[in-house]
């Protein structure tokens, strides 16, 4: 279970820390180019304990707390739209129809050494927004970029999970979960029937806690609902008491990077 978009605003920082050291999540993923990137990098100098990974970020969705690429924008200008920012969500389409793969490792690599030059050491790569890097070419590099620094690559769609399977690398058995998913309404009952279903074999969820305070509704006026959500359950009495009843364990990415390394 992997909590997603840690560095966007400190109250998502803030909600993922508590999930996983008083809820059911085991790791998280940072944005580097964000606003609170910094504090949240400074949250994961204080508990080298919790595994984290690198959620690479090239789509920007929030217009009241924008961020632009690490690196000089004249080098990476096909990443940007007509402003000198990141696309939005809505324009993903566009990106990835215009993006050089040359520029995108640019990026890439400008946030990879964002976080090892904080001294921090990442678990794997993943990516905010774009499905397995939303091109083939991407997932590639990535691929290369993570072997390049011993980190595991996480994968959820088909195509992608046999390529891994073929060069004899683990990965999830079952489709991943994105909580964004899921119906505000119930969605407690529905994460508790999830569990209770949940097959054998490894799985992956994709959750996305906030605390819901002032400055989430203030910024994140489409998301912070569900935000609040994530991390109501994930504390929740109600989850550890489910994982101690269906005899579910909850692992991190470091654990999958271990196994990455080892294969």
């Amino acid at each position: 279970m992997n909590t997603d978009d840690f560095g966007m605003y400190r109250d998502v920082n803030e909600a993922v820390v508590r999930s996983i050291e008083d809820g059911i999540a085991a790791s998280c993923s940072l944005m580097t180019p964000c606003p609170a990137a910094g504090h949240a990098m400074g949250l994961l100098r204080e508990r080298p304990e919790i595994p984290f990974g690198i959620h690479l970020t090239l789509v920007c969705e929030l217009p009241g707390r924008p961020w632009g690429p690490l690196a000089d924008r004249d080098r990476v200008a096909s990443l940007l739209d007509e402003t000198g920012g990141l696309f939005t969500y809505d324009r993903i389409p566009e990106l990835l129809d215009r993006a050089r793969i040359d520029q995108v490792e640019i990026e890439f690599r400008a946030q990879i050494n964002a976080v090892l030059d904080a001294g921090l050491a990442p678990t794997h790569l993943d990516w905010h927004c774009l499905a397995d890097g939303g091109r083939a070419d991407v997932f590639e590099l990535t691929m290369a970029l993570a072997g390049e620094h011993g980190l595991a690559v996480r994968a959820w769609q088909d195509r992608s999970r046999r390529l891994l399977r073929e060069r004899g690398l683990p990965v999830v058995d079952h489709g991943f979960l994105d909580s964004f998913a899921l119906d505000l309404d119930g969605k407690a009952a529905a994460y508790a029937r999830l569990l209770r279903e949940l097959p054998p074999g490894l799985s992956e969820w994709a959750v996305h806690p906030g605390l819901g305070a002032e400055e989430s509704r203030s910024v994140d006026p489409h998301g912070w609902r569900v935000r609040r959500s994530d991390y109501a359950f994930l504390t929740s009495p109600q989850a550890r008491e489910l994982l101690r009843q269906e005899g579910i364990t909850v692992i991190g990415y470091e654990v999958v990077r271990r196994a990455w390394s080892a294969a």
